[in-house]
C-alpha cells in the first residue's frame, strides 16, 4: 500500500488542470455549504416545524443516496469534465429557481423539490472528480491532490456556513441563493479551461441501469481490498452523523454553551486543515495499516474525554485533534481505493461509495438520539469512542496483510521496472506508473519466425523485447514490396507509433530468434502517458521511424499533464 515517495503540493499545484479543477471545486463548495443554511432558515420560517426542518435534511440526503451510484455511472460513460460543466449549468438554473421560490415565499414542499433536484443533479459531481484527480495528477502526487481537494471541503465546512449566515443577517435566504447560481457559473467557467479529457466507457456492455450501477456495487464487494478501505472511510462518517446529534448536547448539558454547537464541527474542520499540512508525506509511509489505524483510533477515542471535560476551549482542541485524525483517514483511505481500480470503473465505484457514505452519516444520526434514551449522554459517549478502536482491532491483521502484499508485489515487479527504466519513452516516468506499467504487462515467449506485429492491424498493445532479436520490415505508403529498416535487440520496444498516432500498424516486427517480450495493453500505455512526459530524444527517434515507412505523415504528440523542467529534474531518470 506505501509508495516510494512522498507525494508533492507543490508538483499538484503547478498543474494546471488541477489547479482550475480545485477552484471549481471551491466555488461549488463554498456556495452549497453557504445554501444549506439559507434553505433550513427559509423552510423553518415558512412553516415553524422542526419536522419541516428535519425533511429538509432528508430532501437533500434521501435523494444523494438513491442516484448517487447512478450519478457513477453517468461521469463513466460521458466525458467527465462535460458531466462536471452541465451539472454546473443545470444547478445554476435550479438555484435561480430556488431564488425565486424564495423571494416570492412560495410553499416549502416547492422550495424542498427543487432541493432534491438539485441534489439529484449533484450526484455526478463528486464521482467525476474522484475519477479525474488521479488521471489529472497520476498516482505519485494523488495523496497531495486527495488531501487538496478535503482541504477545500474543511475551509467550506469552516466558511459556508458563516458567509451564509451573515448574507442572512444582510439580506434574506434569496440573496444567498442567487449568490450561490454565480459560484456554479464560475465553477463552468474554470472547468470549460480544462484541457484534459476523460474516455468514456461503453457502460451499456454491462446491461441495464442496475446493471450498470451494479459493476461498482460489485467492485467494492468484490475485493476485499476495495471493501476494507471504504469501510473506513464509512465508518468514520457514521461516527460523524453521530457527532451531528450528540455535539448538541455536549454543547448543552455538558458545556454550557447552548444548543449552538456549531463551533465543536468547525473544530473538525480547523483540524482537516491542519491535517492537510503534513498528511502527503504519511502517504509515502510503507505501512499505511499503522497509519490508518492509528487515524480511526485518534477520531474515535477522544470522544470519551467530552465526559470529564466541562471547559468550552479544551472540548474544541479535542474536536481539532480528532479532524486531524478523520481527514487522514479519509485521503489515504480514498488515496488507496482510487490506486486499487481500473480507470474504467472508478466512477462507478465512487458513485457506490458516496452512497454508502451518505448511507453511513444518515445511520450515524438516526441511531444516536435511540442511544441517549437508553443509556444516557455518558454512556452514549464511551459507546462512540470505543466502538471504532475495537472494529480496528478486528481488521488490523487484514490490513496489515495488504501492506505486506504490496510489499512482495513491489518485490516481484522489481525486475520489470529496471527494465522500463533503461527504455527512453519512460526516461521520465515516475517509480508508481512504471510498477503499474508492470503489474499491467503479460510475458510472450516467441519462436523464431514468429510475427510480433503486421503492417496495417490495429495497433492495440506495446511490446518490450527483454530477450531475443527482431527484424523490422515494411512498405512504404505506395510500396508493394517489404523492405528491412533494422534489427532490433534487447531491451527495446516496439509498437509504440501507431499507439501514439492512433493509426494502423506502420511496419512489420518478426523474432529472428527466440525471444521474450512484455505486451502493455494500449489503453494502459497510453494513461500512464497522460503522467510522463516524453523525452526529446524520443519524439526526435520516433519521428525518424515513421519517415522511413510514411514520409507524408506528421508526427503529432499526444496531450500530457503540464510540466517543466524543475518537474522533469525531480522524477527524471537516465533513459
Amino acid at each position: 500500500m506505501g509508495k516510494s515517495a512522498a507525494p508533492s503540493y507543490r508538483r499538484a499545484l503547478r498543474n494546471r488542470d488541477f489547479r482550475l479543477l480545485t477552484g471549481a471545486l471551491t466555488q461549488s463548495a463554498m456556495g452549497d455549504w453557504a445554501y444549506n443554511v439559507a434553505l433550513i432558515v427559509y423552510v423553518y420560517n415558512q412553516t415553524h416545524s422542526a419536522a419541516w426542518v428535519s425533511a429538509g435534511t432528508l430532501a437533500r440526503m434521501i435523494p444523494a443516496f438513491c442516484a448517487s451510484p447512478y450519478g457513477g455511472v453517468i461521469a463513466e460513460r460521458f466525458e467527465r469534465i462535460h458531466v462536471m460543466i452541465t451539472a454546473d449549468l443545470i444547478r445554476v438554473g435550479t438555484m435561480i429557481g430556488m431564488t425565486v421560490i424564495a423571494a416570492t415565499h412560495t410553499a416549502a414542499w416547492v422550495a424542498l423539490l427543487v432541493a432534491g433536484i438539485n441534489t439529484l443533479v449533484g450526484t455526478t459531481y463528486n464521482p467525476a472528480t474522484a475519477a479525474m484527480v488521479p488521471q489529472l495528477l497520476g498516482e505519485e502526487d494523488l495523496a497531495a491532490g486527495n488531501a487538496l481537494m478535503e482541504t477545500i471541503n474543511n475551509v467550506a465546512i469552516i466558511a459556508g456556513p458563516a458567509v451564509g449566515a451573515i448574507v442572512l443577517a444582510l439580506g434574506s435566504p434569496a440573496t444567498v441563493m442567487g449568490i450561490d447560481s454565480v459560484t456554479f457559473v464560475i465553477s463552468a467557467l474554470l472547468l470549460s479551461r480544462v484541457k484534459a479529457r476523460s474516455v468514456p466507457t461503453d457502460v451499456t456492455r454491462d446491461g441495464g441501469p442496475f446493471k450498470q450501477m451494479a459493476v461498482g456495487l460489485r467492485a467494492i464487494v468484490g475485493s476485499s481490498t476495495a471493501m476494507l478501505l471504504t469501510s473506513f472511510t464509512v465508518v468514520t462518517t457514521a461516527l460523524y452523523g453521530v457527532d451531528t446529534v450528540l455535539f448538541l448536547f455536549v454543547s448543552k448539558d455538558r458545556l454550557g454553551t447552548g444548543p449552538n454547537y456549531g463551533y465543536l464541527l468547525v473544530a473538525l474542520g480547523v483540524g482537516g486543515v491542519i491535517a492537510a499540512a503534513f498528511v502527503n508525506r504519511l502517504a509515502a509511509l510503507p505501512r499505511l495499516s499503522l497509519v490508518l489505524s492509528a487515524g480511526m483510533v485518534g477520531y474515535a477515542a477522544p470522544t470519551a474525554l467530552l465526559v470529564v471535560v466541562h471547559s468550552p476551549s479544551v472540548a474544541f482542541g479535542i474536536e481539532i485533534v480528532r479532524g486531524i485524525a478523520t481527514l487522514i483517514v479519509d485521503v489515504l483511505a480514498m488515496t488507496a481505493l482510487q490506486r486499487s481500480l481500473a480507470p474504467d470503473m472508478i466512477s462507478r465505484v465512487f458513485g457506490v461509495f458516496w452512497a454508502l457514505i451518505i448511507g453511513g452519516l444518515a445511520l450515524g444520526a438516526f441511531v444516536t438520539p435511540f442511544l441517549l434514551n437508553f443509556a444516557g449522554l455518558n454512556a452514549t459517549l464511551l459507546l462512540s469512542a470505543f466502538v471504532v478502536p475495537a472494529f480496528v482491532v478486528v481488521v488490523y491483521p487484514k490490513l496489515a496483510s495488504l501492506d505486506r502484499l504490496s510489499a512482495v508485489t513491489a518485490a516481484d515487479l522489481a525486475p520489470r521496472v529496471r527494465v522500463f527504466q533503461r527504455l527512453d519513452i519512460f526516461a521520465a516516468a515516475s517509480q508508481p506508473v512504471l510498477e503499474r506499467l508492470a503489474k499491467n504487462s503479460t510475458e510472450l515467449v516467441l519462436e523464431a519466425g514468429t510475427t510480433v506485429l503486421r503492417q496495417g492491424e490495429p495497433a492495440d498493445a506495446l511490446y518490450v523485447l527483454v530477450e531475443g532479436k527482431v527484424e523490422v520490415t515494411g512498405r512504404r505508403e505506395r510500396g508493394r514490396k517489404d523492405h528491412h529498416i533494422r534489427y532490433m535487440s534487447a531491451p527495446s520496444y516496439v509498437g509504440e507509433i501507431g499507439l501514439l498516432q492512433g493509426i494502423p500498424r506502420t511496419a512489420t516486427v518478426t523474432a529472428l530468434e527466440p525471444s521474450r517480450l512484455w505486451r502493455i495493453d494500449g489503453d494502459a500505455f497510453l494513461e500512464a502517458l497522460t503522467e510522463t512526459p516524453l523525452s526529446s530524444g524520443f519524439v526526435s527517434g520516433m519521428t525518424t521511424r515513421l519517415k522511413r515507412t510514411h514520409p507524408a505523415r506528421e508526427v503529432v504528440i499526444p496531450e500530457q499533464r503540464e510540466v517543466d523542467e524543475a518537474e522533469l529534474a525531480e522524477v527524471g531518470r537516465p533513459g
